[in-house]
This record gives C-alpha cells, sequence and structure tokens, in this order.
C-alpha cells in the first residue's frame, strides 16, 4: 500500500540557498557600515617616531643669537680732516680720558689759523687803544676842570678887587663891567666843562661795557681757533678699552670720519637678531634666558630697533642680575626670548610632520599600536622642545612625530 512521504521543511538546498542569500546580505553590511574604506599605508615601525602626548609644564618662547657688545660705546671721530702724522696707541688699549690717540696734520688750517689769529690780536689792540683812549680824555676833562678852576680863583679875587676900585670911584664903569663879564665867562666854561665831563662819565662807561664785551668774545673766538688746532690730536673721550682702531701713518682722515670706539669695561648687553615674524609680538622689558657655564642669567629687553634688514631687525638686551665672569665682546650667546610665562599644558613633541600639516591634524597611534589613524588637532604655541595642543588630542596618547612626507594623503598607517 501506497505511504505518504512528508516532505521536509529545511531541505538541503533550502539551507544551502539560505545561507548564501545571508551571507550575501552580511557581506553588503560589512561593505557598507564595516569595512575600513579610508585609504593607509604600510610602514615598518622602526622608521617613524612615535612620541607621547604629555600635559606638563609649558613655556613659548624661541631661540635666538645674542652677541656681546659693551654696554656703553662712545665713537671716536674726526673733527678736523687732515693727513696721518702719528698714531700713539693700538687697538686693544686702555686709555684714560684726554689721552692722545694719534696726530693729524692739515697746513691749509694752520695757515688760517695763523691770519685769523693776527686779525683777532690786531682787533684787541684797537679796542684796547679805545679803551686807553677813553681814560685820556678822562684826564683831559679833569685837567681841564681844573685848570679853570684856578682861573675863577683869580678872576675871583680880580673881581673882588675892583669891585673894591669901582666902589672908591677908582676905576671906570666900563673897566669894571670889562672885569665882571670876563669873571662871568670864566665861570660859564667851568660850568660846561662839568656837564660835558658827566656826558664823557656815562658815555665811557657804556663804551668801557661793550669793549669788555668785544674783547670777550675776541678772546673765546681766539680760544676756539686754539680748541679748533688742537682737535689735530684726537684723544680718548672717556676712560675704557680703544676697539675698531685701524688707522696708519701717512692715512688721510675727512672730518667727521669715524676712527675707532672706546668700550667703556665692567659691562655688556647682548644684541640679537629676531625673525620679522615677531616684531609685533617684541616690547620693552621682555625676558630672556640663557645658560652659561652651568647657571642661568636673566636679560630685559632695552631698546628695540625696528628696521628690517634681510627678514630680521634687532634688538638690545641688558643683564637683570649679572653678567657671567668670562664672557667677551663678540662673543655669541644663544637665549630663549619667553613669549609667556610657565603654564600647564597639553603639549606634544616637535617633529617633521608639522612641515606636512601645519599642525592641523596627526597620526595617532591606536592603543594595540597596529596602525594610526589622522585625526585633527589645533597648536597654539610652540618652543624649540614641543607644541602646545589645545584641541584634539589626550595626556597619555601616542601619536607620529616624524615627517609625513612618503605618507602622500593616506588616512591610517599601518605597521608591519
Amino acid at each position: 500500500m501506497d505511504r505518504i512521504i512528508e516532505k521536509k521543511k529545511w531541505p538541503p538546498k533550502r539551507i544551502v540557498a539560505v545561507s548564501g542569500i545571508s551571507g550575501l546580505v552580511l557581506l553588503v553590511v560589512y561593505l557598507i557600515f564595516f569595512r575600513d574604506n579610508g585609504s593607509k599605508i604600510y610602514v615598518t615601525r622602526d622608521r617613524v617616531t612615535i612620541s607621547t602626548v604629555k600635559e606638563e609644564l609649558f613655556q613659548e618662547f624661541i631661540p635666538v643669537d645674542g652677541i656681546v657688545f659693551p654696554k656703553t660705546t662712545i665713537y671716536i671721530d674726526a673733527i678736523m680732516g687732515g693727513n696721518v702724522q702719528e698714531v700713539y696707541v693700538e687697538d686693544g688699549a686702555m686709555l684714560q680720558k684726554g689721552d692722545n690717540i694719534m696726530k693729524l696734520v692739515n697746513t691749509n688750517l694752520e695757515l688760517s689759523y695763523m691770519e685769523q689769529e693776527t686779525r683777532i690780536f690786531e682787533a684787541i689792540n684797537n679796542l684796547q687803544n679805545s679803551k686807553i683812549a677813553l681814560e685820556q680824555n678822562k684826564f683831559v676833562r679833569q685837567k681841564e676842570i681844573v685848570s679853570l678852576r684856578q682861573e675863577i680863583e683869580l678872576a675871583t679875587a680880580n673881581f673882588d678887587r675892583m669891585k673894591q676900585l669901582y666902589a672908591d670911584s677908582l676905576i671906570s664903569t666900563q673897566e669894571f663891567e670889562n672885569n665882571e663879564r670876563a669873571y662871568r665867562y670864566t665861570r660859564k666854561q667851568l660850568e660846561i666843562s662839568i656837564e660835558l665831563q658827566k656826558l664823557d662819565s656815562i658815555s665811557a662807561y657804556h663804551r668801557y661795557d661793550q669793549i669788555d664785551v668785544s674783547m670777550d668774545r675776541l678772546y673765546q673766538n681766539l680760544n676756539l681757533l686754539r680748541e679748533s688746532l688742537g682737535n689735530l690730536y684726537v684723544k680718548a673721550p672717556a676712560d675704557g678699552k680703544l676697539s675698531s682702531f685701524n688707522i696708519e701713518v701717512g692715512q688721510t682722515a675727512n672730518a667727521g670720519e669715524h676712527l675707532g670706539q672706546i668700550d667703556i669695561p665692567d659691562d655688556f648687553k647682548l644684541r640679537a637678531n629676531i625673525d620679522e615674524r615677531y616684531i609685533s609680538r617684541v616690547s620693552l622689558g621682555q625676558e630672556a634666558e640663557f645658560d652659561f657655564e652651568g647657571k642661568s642669567y636673566m636679560l630685559a629687553v632695552h631698546k628695540i630697533y625696528t628696521d628690517v634688514n634681510a627678514g630680521s631687525f634687532q634688538v638690545d638686551m641688558y643683564f637683570s642680575d649679572g653678567y657671567p665672569e668670562h664672557i667677551k665682546r663678540g662673543q655669541t650667546l644663544q637665549l630663549k626670548l619667553k613669549f609667556s610665562g610657565v603654564t600647564n599644558a597639553i603639549t606634544v613633541k616637535r617633529g617633521g610632520f608639522f612641515q606636512q600639516t601645519g599642525g592641523n591634524w596627526i597620526f595617532v597611534v591606536d592603543p594595540t599600536e597596529r596602525f594610526a589613524v589622522k585625526r585633527n588637532i589645533r597648536i597654539n604655541r610652540q618652543n624649540t622642545l614641543s607644541y602646545e595642543v589645545v584641541e584634539g588630542l589626550e595626556a597619555g596618547e601616542k601619536v607620529i612625530t616624524s615627517s609625513y612626507e612618503t605618507f602622500g594623503t593616506k588616512d591610517k598607517v599601518v605597521f608591519k
């Protein structure tokens, strides 16, 4: 008898078909949602530099080279031009103020000095003669008054006699009147002479002042001439060390020409060249620091030269708390010019990655340390050791800090 065969719900073919469809669906889901679609590059781990992101004290600064200069320098210029006749000292000599350094010869100047000196002496002699003439005139007036006074005495005695004789009718009226007129004339002459003496005295007083002022000026001019001639001797303007002095006998020095300088000892400054990009960030009083023979020394910006040459500008820095004993003029020292105080910050070590990324992104190593992926970051300040990261990284993470030049546009670095 026939037996009803019960149909199986999951025959092998169906199972195979369902399994195939499920696998295909899973593959599609993986491809869409889970597969790493980013481009990648395989590199040997030893060929990259991996650094750990840290949270530490950070200070922004830039390295600059400072050249040692004397703090105070006095320049020596030729006041008068001429030929170098003698050189008394050599470059590097320690001098006292007023010491002779060299002697110039200027024949034209010496001849001109002699002519002007002669004219001045002539003018002085003329003024002295005028002064003598005023004195002589004073004595002439005095002599004239003395003589008139004597005449008046005689005329008075004679007139008194004439009055008596006239009263006794011994002389005529005409003779008496003539004698009276002579007496009055003599007295009037005395009055006029006395008034003239007063006027002469007032005039002579003012003339004396004018003559004295004129003579003082002439003597001052004479002294200036002598000083000008004395400027042919070039002297040390202050105590110090002579430097930048390379003058030879027979050399011609023009008026105003720079001959050398006097460096005042026992104090120094540093002059540094700074990239023009920082010109707006450098200010007076800004601090700098350098290490010398195991000790740190602090400086402060004292003067800023705003002229930009060859992409840099200069600043002068003064020592804040003393300077090293063994530094010398012309020596170059490396400084740290500070732009901020010390603060806590997330930092990453400086490296070649910055040239390709501009600090906008970095490769962060996965915790498995099998690969690294690109991540956007934001860098703020920097110094010679590290960058300050203000966004995108946490302390303890590891990043690739070596150059990305061979990575191209890859999004993932796989270590092999």
